[in-house]
């Protein structure tokens, strides 16, 4: 039986990965605060029922552009660091529950860091 060699990690591959695991995380951050921003919103109309000015009506807006984002984030990362589909869906799925994108960023960028041997 022979034993599996590590993919070889070029330089060109690791800078390639690392511009895409940084704006993973800008992504994953800004999703996760917009999406804090918004469950507030929501529990201060929906269940403290304080009726919101209009103009609130954006921060659902703007977390779906962010969040739109945050999956092209996920696809670019994951395409260059050769996800799983089962990471895929798991890491885009929690961007869609409140903190979860913290913890995604947080993980992902810990397994990448330490597969493509980035500082």
């Amino acid at each position: 039986m022979t034993q599996q060699q590590p993919p070889l990690v070029t330089p060109e591959r690791q800078q390639r990965v690392g511009k895409a695991l940084t704006m993973f995380s800008i992504a994953a951050w800004v999703t996760g605060c917009w999406l804090l921003v918004l469950t507030g919103r929501m529990i201060l109309e929906y269940l403290v029922g304080i009726h919101m000015p209009e103009w609130t009506k954006i921060i659902g807006q703007l977390h779906g552009l962010f969040y739109m984002l945050y999956l092209v984030a996920v696809l670019n990362l994951g395409t260059k660091a050769r996800w799983s589909p089962v990471t895929w869906l798991v890491t885009a799925l929690w961007g869609t529950i409140p903190f979860m994108s913290f913890v995604a960023e947080h993980r992902r960028r810990k397994e990448v860091k330490a597969a493509f041997q980035l500082p």
